[in-house]
């Protein structure tokens, strides 16, 4: 969350900025009406209690039993005021950094770069999911049988080049100074709410519980961004770069009309996220480290992609700036989105209170977060990349000493 102190200092700044991420301004003077109600019922609580206190050093029983009555009054209006005010604070995103280009929606996102040759076929390529039925890897029949739809089984190899991206990807990480760590699969309300997911509304992407707080995660960013929750970090512990492997749970709420053939746009898949904890002035470095690390790991597979700037109004509410890769999918005929990374700055450290001491002051850290491997898509983009004319599937070079086989042939 935004801190309510630099909203109250820069009122017209943040409402300016808000619009830009397709967000209704009018929250922000929502947030300091209540914000102004809170306060002045703060301030006559407050002094009500210290009266409360006087009267009882005093002894003074009618006067204490004055201020109680008035205190019974008062207090459901703070709290019901409080909670008010905490609502739309929640509702307030991360405001996006100075140089992000301005727009709607993905039709303005940036268009950075792109890297490696797009493959040259000599014959008319399948889709992955053609690919994965001939060869006997993925039965989405069961997975919809058993589950529901957008679940699958992997099969065969397939199960194999999963475990392989997952192992390459934590020695990838581990070797540039990453913790390797696994999380839960699900987290409480708060930690959804306090890294900018909303568990619950149209956009919402989380399967609940039902009679609990907790859902499955969609990232682990929410069960990393929640480890250090309530800590003051030692400043020369920072960066503090965690490597997460954990399974993602997504609805798909809002994606009607998108590409979701296959393995595309799934309910369940495996993720390594970057995720860091910095100091202010390292975040933006940081970040442009994770987008280096996700395009050398595309690189070192051999998959062809794009790099592209979100716009304001594709950011999301937690992020300040955010650079996508997009690989080539020749089953599409086009890019579709493998990794993301964000820049969070502290608007998630706000909502879970982490600090660290300053030479100045104690100071809020910032959080940076990066997909290195989402396994279903990135299987999406081996298939049909390195698809050959008898159907048959060349392995990347780097993943050859984890999957123990150099190809995928028909049984």
């Amino acid at each position: 969350m935004l801190d309510v102190n630099y909203i109250r200092e820069n009122t017209e700044l943040v409402k300016k900025k808000v619009a830009t991420k397709n967000y209704d301004p009018d929250l922000v003077d929502k947030l300091l009406d209540i914000d102004e109600k809170r306060r002045a019922l703060l301030g006559e609580v407050d002094e009500l209690r210290q009266q409360r206190n006087v009267a009882a050093k005093d002894r003074d029983v009618e006067k204490g039993k004055e201020v109680k009555q008035k205190l019974e009054e008062l207090e459901p209006k703070l709290k019901k005021v409080e909670e008010e005010f905490k609502y739309y604070l929640v509702q307030i995103p991360n405001l996006p950094a100075d140089g992000v280009p301005i727009g709607k929606g993905e039709e303005d996102n940036k268009i950075l770069r792109e890297v490696g040759e797009k493959p040259n076929f000599d014959f008319t390529p399948k889709d992955h999911l053609e690919l994965a039925e001939n060869l006997d890897l993925l039965d989405f029949e069961a997975g919809s049988r058993v589950t529901g739809s957008g679940f699958y089984y992997l099969k065969n190899e397939a199960v194999i080049l999963e475990v392989a991206l997952i192992r390459y990807a934590l020695d990838f990480l581990q070797a540039k100074g990453f913790i390797p760590v696994t999380t839960p699969d699900i987290a409480r309300e708060k930690y959804y709410t306090g890294t900018g997911y909303l568990p619950k509304g149209p956009e919402a992407q989380t399967y609940q519980i039902e009679g609990t707080d907790l859902g499955l995660i969609a990232t682990a960013e929410i069960t990393l961004a929640g480890f250090h929750e309530g800590h003051m970090l030692d400043p020369k512990s920072l960066p503090e770069k965690f490597a997460g492997y954990s399974h993602c749970f997504r609805m798909e709420a809002g994606s009607y009309g998108k590409y979701s053939k296959g393995l595309y746009r799934v309910h369940q898949f495996s993720k390594v996220e970057m995720f860091a904890f910095c100091k202010p002035d390292d975040s933006a470095k940081i970040h442009s480290e994770f987008l280096a690390n996700e395009e050398e790991f595309f690189q070192s597979l051999g998959v062809p992609f794009r790099a592209i700037e979100s716009c304001t109004g594709d950011l999301g509410a937690q992020a300040a700036k955010k650079i996508d890769l997009e690989a080539w999918m020749p089953g599409r005929e086009g890019y579709g989105e493998v990794t993301s990374t964000s820049n969070t700055t502290d608007y998630q450290a706000q909502n879970f209170n982490i600090k660290f001491k300053s030479e100045k002051d104690t100071e809020f850290v910032h959080t940076v977060n990066g997909t290195i491997v989402a396994t279903s898509r990135a299987i999406v983009a081996i298939l049909e990349n390195f698809q050959q004319a008898d159907g048959s599937i060349k392995i990347p070079e780097v993943l050859q000493k984890y999957t123990g086989f150099s190809e995928i042939k028909k049984k």
